[in-house]
């Protein structure tokens, strides 16, 4: 394992120092020796603040690596049990994920992984093909294969289903200042009932491993629409595997994620509870961020509320079958 690299200001074990590009191509340096990317000093840059999942301690290096630098005690701890879970998960998904190829402590107690970068651009930059709708149904399907007990034995939380009906109802007020702002249309929330809700509760015993974190940022998509890489996995949980339904919906449309849920096994209830949560979160957030409780880039809020309620043929069904109760066959 790698020296860890001398810090500036003697920062102690409770206050990590700021990460600079110096500190960054000192550890990289150490970390790919006799590389092509070290001939002339690695070339490293601070990756953008603005995309999801990404923070001042995220670096670009070179065309081909990332390196993710730890600032605090509680990423450090999901960073590490990132690393062990991405192995675990590994083996059950058809996709590409990040691969470490060295980790250690660039600051005492914070620990930095430098992975390979997977190519592609993202959800934002490509459309997903039927093809890559396959990807994610692989995906979902893979994410129900890992075994919970051992996922939670990593350190993995366990958390229960949200609400439905309180989301309903904070989404109810956000329309209203959505509507104030000539933002949306609150009409097209009142399809979405106090019965419908209280029908789409999750069921018990449904709980799997979620990524959590299905962005249009986390999504690896290569020009011909497939789905060649997943990013993203230190806010994965053991719980509702709608989240992660919800998550497709807000980045590539709720007609793909519902396609891909379907082709995973998943049958109409939880397909219809995870265009609910998207359709209220994209509202609730949108809200949020026009109300300045939250600093969340608008364009990136707006396209994920359009994504959330693009039409389906499915929200039209108005009885559930009772085989669809346990959401997969």
């Amino acid at each position: 394992m790698p020296t860890t690299p001398p810090t500036d200001n003697g920062a102690t074990m409770t206050q990590a120092p700021t990460p600079t590009a110096d500190t960054v191509r000192q550890l990289v340096r150490t970390l790919l020796k006799n590389g092509p990317e070290t001939a002339l000093g690695p070339d490293v840059r601070p990756a953008s603040e603005g995309a999801a999942g990404v923070g001042p301690a995220t670096w670009w290096v070179g065309t081909r690596h990332v390196l993710r630098l730890a600032p605090d005690r509680a990423a450090a701890v999901r960073q590490r049990r990132e690393l062990r879970l991405r192995d675990l998960v590994h083996p059950h998904v058809p996709v590409a994920m990040p691969a470490s190829v060295a980790h250690g402590e660039w600051a005492p107690g914070l620990p930095y992984t430098l992975d390979t970068k997977v190519p592609g651009g993202s959800a934002k930059q490509h459309d997903v093909s039927a093809l890559g709708e396959a990807d994610l149904a692989g995906l979902l399907t893979g994410l129900r294969e890992v075994p919970v007990r051992q996922a939670e034995a990593l350190g993995v939380p366990r958390t229960a289903p949200r609400s439905l009906e309180a989301l309903r109802r904070a989404a109810g007020s956000a329309v209203e200042r959505l509507a104030e702002a000539d933002e949306f249309d609150p009409a097209r929330l009142h399809q979405f009932t106090g019965p419908a809700a209280v029908q789409l509760a999750a069921q018990p015993g449904s709980a799997v491993l979620v990524h959590h974190a299905l962005t249009a940022d986390h999504l690896v998509v290569s020009a011909d629409g497939r789905v060649r890489g997943v990013l993203g996995w230190a806010d994965a949980v053991v719980g509702d595997p709608a989240e992660d339904i919800a998550g497709l919906a807000r980045a590539v449309g709720s007609p793909a994620a519902v396609r891909a849920a379907t082709l995973a096994g998943y049958g109409a209830r939880p397909c219809l509870r995870g265009l609910w949560l998207a359709r209220c979160d994209s509202v609730v957030h949108l809200a949020e961020a026009l109300t300045g409780r939250s600093t969340a880039p608008l364009p990136a809020l707006r396209d994920r509320l359009r994504h959330a309620w693009e039409a389906i043929l499915l929200e039209r069904v108005t009885e559930l079958r009772e085989d669809d109760d346990t959401g997969a066959h």
